[in-house]
């Protein structure tokens, strides 16, 4: 199944955070936060201003992005975890 997002709506994966820390403490799943980062895999084609005109969404599939802990809303597709999120959830793209 395949998820094509309207309007000004993105999908994103969450990155997953390490498990260990630098000392080699094991965190256990139910202690270790949710990440807040994550690639975005589809991005729709934008909302409408004012005079009917789309307006190009400023993410792009493939971009690292920072979002809010309990931004978007949480989907499961083929056994994957996926957030769909409007593009104003999101924080910031991560440029490498």
């Amino acid at each position: 199944m395949n998820l094509r997002p309207l309007h000004d709506r993105v999908i994103v994966k969450r990155i997953e955070s390490e498990t260990t820390t630098a000392s080699g403490i094991v965190i256990p799943d139910n202690a270790a936060e949710k990440p807040d980062q994550g690639e975005v895999l589809a991005v729709g084609p934008g909302k409408k201003n004012d005079k009917g005109d789309v307006m190009a969404l400023n993410v792009k599939v493939g971009d690292r992005v920072l979002f809010g802990k309990y931004s978007g809303q949480t989907v499961k597709v083929n056994g994957d975890e996926l957030l769909v999120m409007k593009e104003d959830d999101l924080f910031a793209v991560v440029e490498k």
